[in-house]
């Protein structure tokens, strides 16, 4: 990581923060800065960026998802379905920050209502700056992460802006990897 690499091929990208769809052309340098969700975010000369692990190869990277996947199950094959919903938004970051959805306190409520087809989930969460524009594409990688799941049948991911976000909020674990403690 943080070694620059050129873009093997075309892709389309998210730009940071605004979160407009950028095309970054076949043979662009990007430096990888962070990789965690199954997202790439990369610094190009025009600033920040995500890939999807869909174009991981455009990057030279093999993000072998089938192993990881197949480990996930594994780990969970026991855990009730509000834990496997908890874990999904766990493997949601934001581009900027090291540190997943959960433990940056970002989330503010998750609750589980059975249905006839299944199970519906409802999750308010905030960012950390009400004018990101990374924003909704965030809520819709933890919407994705939880319909990943067969059991539930609708997930909605509703941004929220009361109680304002602020760093206390963060947990004991986020602000280890932030070095906040």
């Amino acid at each position: 990581m943080h070694e620059e690499v050129s873009l093997t091929r075309e892709v389309d990208a998210i730009q940071i923060p605004s979160g407009d769809i950028i095309t970054l052309p076949t043979g662009t340098p990007v430096v990888i800065t962070q990789t965690l969700g199954g997202t790439y975010t990369v610094a190009t000369s025009a600033g920040l960026a995500r890939i999807s692990s869909n174009d991981a190869d455009a990057l030279g990277v093999d993000p072998d998802e089938k192993k990881e996947v197949q480990a996930e199950a594994d780990r969970l094959a026991d855990a009730t379905l509000e834990e496997q919903v908890w874990h999904q938004m766990k493997q949601v970051f934001d581009p900027e920050i090291p540190v997943d959805i959960v433990n940056l306190g970002l989330v503010y409520d998750c609750s589980l209502s059975e249905v006839d087809s299944g199970t519906d989930v409802d999750v308010k969460m905030t960012l950390t700056a009400p004018g990101c524009g990374m924003g909704p594409v965030i809520a819709a990688d933890a919407q994705a992460r939880i319909m990943s799941l067969s059991e539930i049948n609708e997930a909605r991911v509703e941004l929220v802006w009361d109680p304002p976000w602020n760093q206390d909020m963060i947990s004991e674990e986020g602000k280890m990897k932030l070095g906040m403690m």
